[in-house]
Protein backbone atom coordinates (compact mmCIF):
# COMPACT_ATOMS: atom_id res chain seq x y z
CA UNK A 1 0.00 0.00 0.00
CA UNK A 2 1.43 3.34 -1.09
CA UNK A 3 1.52 6.45 1.04
CA UNK A 4 1.53 9.68 -0.98
CA UNK A 5 2.06 13.36 -0.37
CA UNK A 6 -1.02 14.96 -1.91
CA UNK A 7 -0.45 18.67 -1.20
CA UNK A 8 1.83 21.24 0.42
CA UNK A 9 1.01 24.87 1.20
CA UNK A 10 2.91 27.64 2.97
CA UNK A 11 1.72 30.60 5.01
CA UNK A 12 3.84 33.66 5.76
CA UNK A 13 3.40 36.09 8.67
CA UNK A 14 2.21 39.62 7.92
CA UNK A 15 5.45 41.43 8.85
CA UNK A 16 8.47 41.34 6.57
CA UNK A 17 11.61 43.32 5.84
CA UNK A 18 14.34 43.21 3.24
CA UNK A 19 17.74 42.66 4.82
CA UNK A 20 18.85 46.17 3.84
CA UNK A 21 15.95 47.56 5.87
CA UNK A 22 16.90 45.51 8.94
CA UNK A 23 20.46 46.86 9.02
CA UNK A 24 19.45 50.15 10.76
CA UNK A 25 17.89 48.10 13.59
CA UNK A 26 21.06 46.00 13.82
CA UNK A 27 23.21 49.14 13.98
CA UNK A 28 21.07 50.50 16.82
CA UNK A 29 21.34 47.14 18.61
CA UNK A 30 25.13 47.22 18.21
CA UNK A 31 25.66 50.90 19.06
CA UNK A 32 27.58 50.25 22.30
CA UNK A 33 29.81 47.56 20.82
CA UNK A 34 33.33 47.96 19.43
CA UNK A 35 33.25 49.62 15.97
CA UNK A 36 35.26 46.79 14.38
CA UNK A 37 32.82 44.24 15.79
CA UNK A 38 29.90 46.32 14.51
CA UNK A 39 31.31 46.26 10.98
CA UNK A 40 31.79 42.50 11.20
CA UNK A 41 28.15 42.00 12.26
CA UNK A 42 26.78 44.22 9.48
CA UNK A 43 28.89 42.36 6.95
CA UNK A 44 27.56 39.07 8.29
CA UNK A 45 23.94 40.18 7.84
CA UNK A 46 24.64 41.49 4.34
CA UNK A 47 26.42 38.29 3.32
CA UNK A 48 24.02 35.75 4.83
CA UNK A 49 22.38 34.94 1.45
CA UNK A 50 19.00 36.02 2.90
CA UNK A 51 17.39 38.92 1.05
CA UNK A 52 14.15 39.01 3.03
CA UNK A 53 12.61 37.43 6.08
CA UNK A 54 9.10 37.39 7.55
CA UNK A 55 8.16 37.72 11.19
CA UNK A 56 5.23 37.29 13.58
CA UNK A 57 6.12 40.71 15.05
CA UNK A 58 7.41 43.96 13.63
CA UNK A 59 11.15 44.79 13.93
CA UNK A 60 10.51 47.29 16.74
CA UNK A 61 9.06 44.47 18.86
CA UNK A 62 11.91 42.10 17.95
CA UNK A 63 14.56 44.64 19.02
CA UNK A 64 12.72 45.74 22.17
CA UNK A 65 13.68 44.37 25.57
CA UNK A 66 10.71 42.25 26.62
CA UNK A 67 10.35 39.25 28.88
CA UNK A 68 10.25 35.63 27.82
CA UNK A 69 6.59 35.61 28.84
CA UNK A 70 5.75 38.54 26.55
CA UNK A 71 7.57 37.05 23.54
CA UNK A 72 6.07 33.62 24.13
CA UNK A 73 2.57 35.13 24.40
CA UNK A 74 3.04 36.60 20.91
CA UNK A 75 4.34 33.22 19.69
CA UNK A 76 1.36 31.24 21.04
CA UNK A 77 -1.13 33.71 19.60
CA UNK A 78 0.40 33.98 16.13
CA UNK A 79 1.53 30.41 15.39
CA UNK A 80 -2.00 29.07 15.81
CA UNK A 81 -3.21 31.56 13.18
CA UNK A 82 -0.43 30.59 10.77
CA UNK A 83 -1.04 26.89 11.37
CA UNK A 84 -4.74 27.23 10.58
CA UNK A 85 -4.12 29.31 7.44
CA UNK A 86 -1.50 26.93 6.03
CA UNK A 87 -3.61 23.84 6.77
CA UNK A 88 -6.69 25.36 5.11
CA UNK A 89 -4.61 26.12 2.01
CA UNK A 90 -3.22 22.60 1.88
CA UNK A 91 -6.68 21.06 2.32
CA UNK A 92 -8.02 23.27 -0.47
CA UNK A 93 -5.21 22.17 -2.78
CA UNK A 94 -6.12 18.53 -2.09
CA UNK A 95 -9.88 19.24 -2.40
CA UNK A 96 -10.44 17.98 1.13
CA UNK A 97 -12.21 19.09 4.31
CA UNK A 98 -10.73 19.18 7.80
CA UNK A 99 -12.99 16.25 8.73
CA UNK A 100 -11.22 14.12 6.11
CA UNK A 101 -8.12 14.01 8.33
CA UNK A 102 -7.50 11.06 10.65
CA UNK A 103 -4.12 12.04 12.04
CA UNK A 104 -2.52 15.41 12.77
CA UNK A 105 1.11 16.13 13.59
CA UNK A 106 2.07 19.66 14.60
CA UNK A 107 5.69 20.73 14.63
CA UNK A 108 7.34 23.68 16.37
CA UNK A 109 10.41 24.26 18.53
CA UNK A 110 10.55 28.08 18.81
CA UNK A 111 8.09 28.56 21.65
CA UNK A 112 6.34 26.73 24.45
CA UNK A 113 2.62 26.02 24.60
CA UNK A 114 0.48 23.42 26.36
CA UNK A 115 -1.95 22.39 25.01
CA UNK A 116 -0.07 22.22 21.72
CA UNK A 117 -1.33 23.94 18.57
CA UNK A 118 -3.02 20.78 17.21
CA UNK A 119 -5.59 21.05 20.01
CA UNK A 120 -6.49 24.55 18.84
CA UNK A 121 -6.75 23.38 15.22
CA UNK A 122 -9.11 20.56 16.18
CA UNK A 123 -11.42 23.17 17.71
CA UNK A 124 -11.15 25.96 15.13
CA UNK A 125 -11.54 23.61 12.13
CA UNK A 126 -14.05 21.27 13.84
CA UNK A 127 -12.01 18.16 13.09
CA UNK A 128 -13.10 14.62 14.00
CA UNK A 129 -13.30 14.05 17.73
CA UNK A 130 -11.31 10.82 17.38
CA UNK A 131 -8.49 12.32 15.30
CA UNK A 132 -5.07 11.08 16.46
CA UNK A 133 -2.71 13.85 17.64
CA UNK A 134 1.07 14.02 17.79
CA UNK A 135 2.84 17.27 18.70
CA UNK A 136 6.58 17.30 17.89
CA UNK A 137 8.50 19.94 19.82
CA UNK A 138 12.18 19.07 20.11
CA UNK A 139 13.41 17.96 16.68
CA UNK A 140 14.34 21.45 15.47
CA UNK A 141 15.05 21.95 11.78
CA UNK A 142 14.70 18.22 11.08
CA UNK A 143 11.10 18.02 12.28
CA UNK A 144 9.46 18.87 8.95
CA UNK A 145 10.89 15.67 7.51
CA UNK A 146 10.52 13.59 10.67
CA UNK A 147 6.86 14.67 10.91
CA UNK A 148 6.29 13.26 7.43
CA UNK A 149 8.07 10.06 8.46
CA UNK A 150 5.77 9.64 11.48
CA UNK A 151 2.69 10.33 9.33
CA UNK A 152 3.84 7.85 6.70
CA UNK A 153 4.30 5.09 9.27
CA UNK A 154 0.82 5.74 10.69
CA UNK A 155 -0.76 5.65 7.22
CA UNK A 156 1.22 2.56 6.21
CA UNK A 157 -0.47 0.74 9.07
CA UNK A 158 -3.89 2.26 8.36
CA UNK A 159 -5.23 2.02 4.80
CA UNK A 160 -7.67 4.62 3.53
CA UNK A 161 -6.64 7.31 6.00
CA UNK A 162 -5.25 10.82 5.66
CA UNK A 163 -2.81 12.81 7.78
CA UNK A 164 -1.63 16.39 8.08
CA UNK A 165 1.79 17.62 9.13
CA UNK A 166 1.74 21.29 10.13
CA UNK A 167 5.09 22.98 10.81
CA UNK A 168 5.08 26.51 12.27
CA UNK A 169 8.18 28.29 13.50
CA UNK A 170 8.94 31.79 14.83
CA UNK A 171 12.68 32.06 15.48
CA UNK A 172 12.32 35.82 15.95
CA UNK A 173 10.54 35.03 19.23
CA UNK A 174 13.79 33.44 20.46
CA UNK A 175 16.05 36.43 19.63
CA UNK A 176 18.18 37.40 22.64
CA UNK A 177 18.60 41.18 22.85
CA UNK A 178 21.33 41.11 25.51
CA UNK A 179 23.34 38.32 23.84
CA UNK A 180 26.14 39.56 21.56
CA UNK A 181 27.61 36.13 20.89
CA UNK A 182 28.27 35.10 17.30
CA UNK A 183 25.75 32.27 17.68
CA UNK A 184 22.93 34.72 18.48
CA UNK A 185 24.07 37.11 15.73
CA UNK A 186 24.34 34.39 13.07
CA UNK A 187 20.91 33.08 14.08
CA UNK A 188 19.40 36.55 13.76
CA UNK A 189 21.01 36.92 10.32
CA UNK A 190 19.72 33.67 8.83
CA UNK A 191 16.40 32.86 10.52
CA UNK A 192 12.86 33.97 9.65
CA UNK A 193 9.32 32.92 10.59
CA UNK A 194 6.88 30.85 8.56
CA UNK A 195 4.45 27.95 8.38
CA UNK A 196 3.68 25.07 6.04
CA UNK A 197 1.20 22.20 5.97
CA UNK A 198 1.46 18.84 4.20
CA UNK A 199 -1.37 16.39 3.49
CA UNK A 200 -0.54 12.69 3.16
CA UNK A 201 -2.84 9.85 2.12
CA UNK A 202 -3.06 6.07 2.00
CA UNK A 203 -6.09 6.18 -0.33
CA UNK A 204 -5.24 4.50 -3.63
CA UNK A 205 -7.13 7.11 -5.66
CA UNK A 206 -5.33 10.12 -4.13
CA UNK A 207 -2.54 11.54 -6.27
CA UNK A 208 0.95 12.75 -5.46
CA UNK A 209 4.49 11.47 -5.08
CA UNK A 210 4.83 8.17 -3.24
CA UNK A 211 7.06 7.89 -0.18
CA UNK A 212 9.24 4.98 -1.24
CA UNK A 213 11.49 4.91 1.82
CA UNK A 214 12.54 6.95 4.83
CA UNK A 215 15.32 6.82 7.40
CA UNK A 216 17.01 8.69 10.22
CA UNK A 217 20.76 8.93 10.77
CA UNK A 218 22.08 9.87 14.21
CA UNK A 219 25.51 11.35 14.85
CA UNK A 220 27.21 10.09 18.01
CA UNK A 221 28.58 12.55 20.58
CA UNK A 222 27.05 15.59 18.87
CA UNK A 223 24.24 16.62 21.24
CA UNK A 224 26.11 19.86 21.94
CA UNK A 225 26.07 21.04 18.34
CA UNK A 226 22.55 22.36 17.83
CA UNK A 227 19.51 23.23 19.90
CA UNK A 228 18.20 25.68 22.50
CA UNK A 229 19.11 26.42 26.09
CA UNK A 230 16.20 27.59 28.20
CA UNK A 231 17.39 30.75 29.98
CA UNK A 232 15.50 33.42 31.93
CA UNK A 233 15.13 35.54 28.79
CA UNK A 234 13.83 32.70 26.62
CA UNK A 235 15.21 30.09 24.24
CA UNK A 236 18.89 30.76 23.59
CA UNK A 237 20.22 29.31 20.34
CA UNK A 238 22.97 26.70 20.32
CA UNK A 239 24.67 26.39 16.92
CA UNK A 240 28.18 24.99 16.70
CA UNK A 241 30.41 26.41 13.97
CA UNK A 242 31.59 22.87 13.18
CA UNK A 243 28.15 21.78 11.89
CA UNK A 244 29.02 22.15 8.15
CA UNK A 245 32.20 20.10 8.58
CA UNK A 246 30.30 17.46 10.55
CA UNK A 247 27.76 17.15 7.74
CA UNK A 248 30.52 16.89 5.13
CA UNK A 249 32.30 14.15 7.08
CA UNK A 250 29.14 12.03 7.40
CA UNK A 251 27.58 12.87 4.04
CA UNK A 252 28.58 9.66 2.19
CA UNK A 253 27.13 7.51 5.00
CA UNK A 254 23.92 9.56 5.01
CA UNK A 255 23.20 9.45 1.27
CA UNK A 256 24.72 6.43 -0.46
CA UNK A 257 23.66 3.48 1.78
CA UNK A 258 20.11 4.90 1.88
CA UNK A 259 19.96 4.91 -1.92
CA UNK A 260 21.72 1.56 -2.25
CA UNK A 261 19.10 -0.21 -0.14
CA UNK A 262 16.58 0.99 -2.74
CA UNK A 263 18.82 -0.20 -5.61
CA UNK A 264 19.55 3.39 -6.64
CA UNK A 265 22.49 5.75 -7.01
CA UNK A 266 22.54 9.53 -6.88
CA UNK A 267 22.35 9.52 -10.69
CA UNK A 268 18.82 8.08 -10.36
CA UNK A 269 17.67 11.11 -8.31
CA UNK A 270 16.14 14.00 -10.27
CA UNK A 271 15.25 16.40 -7.44
CA UNK A 272 17.13 17.40 -4.28
CA UNK A 273 14.74 18.74 -1.64
CA UNK A 274 17.25 19.95 0.94
CA UNK A 275 16.66 22.08 4.04
CA UNK A 276 18.48 25.45 3.77
CA UNK A 277 20.08 25.61 7.20
CA UNK A 278 22.19 28.65 6.39
CA UNK A 279 24.73 29.91 3.89
CA UNK A 280 27.65 27.77 5.09
CA UNK A 281 25.61 24.58 5.35
CA UNK A 282 24.11 25.23 1.91
CA UNK A 283 27.56 25.83 0.42
CA UNK A 284 28.88 22.64 2.01
CA UNK A 285 26.02 20.50 0.71
CA UNK A 286 26.09 22.24 -2.69
CA UNK A 287 29.75 21.29 -3.08
CA UNK A 288 29.04 17.70 -2.07
CA UNK A 289 26.09 17.36 -4.47
CA UNK A 290 27.89 19.37 -7.17
CA UNK A 291 30.62 16.75 -7.34
CA UNK A 292 27.81 14.26 -7.99
CA UNK A 293 26.41 16.39 -10.81
CA UNK A 294 23.37 17.72 -8.91
CA UNK A 295 22.24 21.17 -7.80
CA UNK A 296 20.24 22.58 -4.87
CA UNK A 297 19.07 25.77 -6.59
CA UNK A 298 15.59 25.62 -5.04
CA UNK A 299 17.11 25.33 -1.58
CA UNK A 300 19.22 28.44 -2.18
CA UNK A 301 16.20 30.34 -3.50
CA UNK A 302 14.07 29.50 -0.45
CA UNK A 303 16.90 30.69 1.82
CA UNK A 304 17.17 33.93 -0.18
CA UNK A 305 13.43 34.65 -0.15
CA UNK A 306 12.51 33.63 3.40
CA UNK A 307 15.57 32.69 5.47
CA UNK A 308 15.76 29.54 7.57
CA UNK A 309 12.36 28.91 9.18
CA UNK A 310 13.56 25.83 11.04
CA UNK A 311 11.27 22.80 10.52
CA UNK A 312 8.97 24.52 8.00
CA UNK A 313 11.71 25.46 5.53
CA UNK A 314 12.23 22.13 3.79
CA UNK A 315 8.48 22.05 3.16
CA UNK A 316 8.81 25.35 1.27
CA UNK A 317 11.38 23.63 -0.94
CA UNK A 318 9.07 20.63 -1.37
CA UNK A 319 6.20 22.91 -2.40
CA UNK A 320 8.29 24.39 -5.22
CA UNK A 321 8.81 20.90 -6.67
CA UNK A 322 5.20 19.83 -6.12
CA UNK A 323 3.90 22.95 -7.89
CA UNK A 324 6.04 22.12 -10.93
CA UNK A 325 4.38 18.66 -11.22
CA UNK A 326 7.45 16.50 -11.97
CA UNK A 327 7.06 13.81 -14.61
CA UNK A 328 5.90 10.31 -13.71
CA UNK A 329 8.82 8.16 -12.59
CA UNK A 330 11.00 11.05 -11.42
CA UNK A 331 12.52 10.71 -7.97
CA UNK A 332 13.41 13.15 -5.24
CA UNK A 333 15.24 12.93 -1.95
CA UNK A 334 14.28 15.10 1.02
CA UNK A 335 17.05 15.82 3.50
CA UNK A 336 17.22 17.88 6.68
CA UNK A 337 19.43 18.10 9.74
CA UNK A 338 18.48 18.85 13.33
CA UNK A 339 19.40 18.66 17.02
CA UNK A 340 20.66 15.38 18.28
CA UNK A 341 22.60 15.71 15.92
CA UNK A 342 20.65 13.86 13.23
CA UNK A 343 19.79 13.69 9.55
CA UNK A 344 16.33 12.78 8.24
CA UNK A 345 15.78 11.39 4.72
CA UNK A 346 12.77 10.59 2.55
CA UNK A 347 12.81 9.05 -0.92
CA UNK A 348 9.94 10.20 -3.17
CA UNK A 349 8.77 8.96 -6.55
CA UNK A 350 6.25 10.79 -8.73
Amino acid sequence: MAVKITSVAKQLPKYYKDTKDIIPFVKLWMQDQDSRFQRKVIKLFEGAAVDKRYSIMDPEEVFTATSFEEKNDIYTREVVKLAEQSLKKSLDKAHLKATDLDYIITVSCTGIMIPSMDAYLINSLAMKQDIVRLPVTEMGCAAGVSGIIYAKNFLKSNPNKRAAVVAVEAPTATFQLEDYSMTNIVSAAIFGDGASAVILSSYEEDEGPTIVDEAMYHFYDATHMMGFKLVNSGLQMILDKEVPQKIAAHFPKIIHPFLERNNLTIQDIHHLIFHPGGKKIVQTVEELFGVLGKNINDTKEVLRLYGNMSSATVLYVLERFMDRSPAKGERGIMLSFGPGFSAQRILLEW
